[in-house]
């Protein structure tokens, strides 16, 4: 299991915070028909009872966002990946089919409201810190380019960042060679739906990409603790 710590100042200005970090053995393939009938149900869901005004009320959402603002990053401006999501489907936009593993993160971030990270695990350096992005820090964000991540909160490795909740990080990036998946799950409101969001993750990672061998860690301020899945 890579091993996560946070840092003081993200505790400081994010008490509530829970993480769940899941590693499993998995293989990845094309978009999934099959996947791709619960997501579009999902969505179709989505679209009949929510409103577009709604969606930072959501409380998942809400709480990332008052994170962003804590830690000086105007989250009008650089969105939670949840957000963004949700806003994309009520917008009646199509949401991007990536690969099976990624399309699973994303149905699981859509339902909870937590913005999800998802890395090939073996493509990691070392442990993980959740810190605050700095000024000028390198960080070419997937599918956007260079992303300044100051005032972000940002999983660094030894060799720099990997995954804010806006966006992660080309270098560790899923692909259809992963076999061994990190998913982290970022609970800035705090345990309410947390275990639900990784267990609905290891079903459908069961289901779409004949996952295996999972590991599961709960981070909090107070303790760490294996999760049975």
């Amino acid at each position: 299991m890579i091993r996560i710590t946070i840092s003081e100042t993200i505790w400081d200005a994010c008490p509530e915070l829970e993480v769940i970090a899941l590693v499993a053995k998995v293989e990845n393939r094309e978009p999934d028909a099959r996947l791709w009938e619960e997501i579009d149900r999902v969505t179709a869901e989505m679209r009949a009872s929510m409103r577009l005004e709604e969606i930072n009320a959501f409380l998942p959402i809400r709480a990332t966002r008052q994170a962003y603002k804590r830690l000086g990053k105007d989250p009008n401006r650089y969105r939670p990946s949840a957000e963004a999501l949700r806003r994309r489907v009520l917008r009646d936009l199509p949401l991007y089919r990536i690969d099976t593993l990624v399309d699973v993160i994303n149905l699981v971030s859509l339902e909870s409201g937590f913005s999800i990270g998802g890395f090939d695990a073996d493509k990691i350096d070392g442990d993980l810190e959740l810190g605050v992005g700095r000024a000028g820090e390198p960080y070419e964000a997937i599918g956007r380019g260079l992303l300044n991540i100051e005032g972000l909160p940002v999983y660094r490795d030894r060799q720099g960042g990997i995954g804010t909740p806006t966006s992660d990080e080309e270098r560790t990036k899923i692909d259809l060679n992963t076999s061994r998946l990190l998913m982290i799950i970022n609970g800035y409101s705090g345990r309410e739906g947390m275990e639900e969001a990784v267990r609905s993750a290891a079903k459908l990672l069961r289901a779409y990409a004949l996952a295996a061998d999972f590991e599961a860690e709960k981070i909090t301020a107070s303790d760490r603790v294996n999760i049975i899945i």
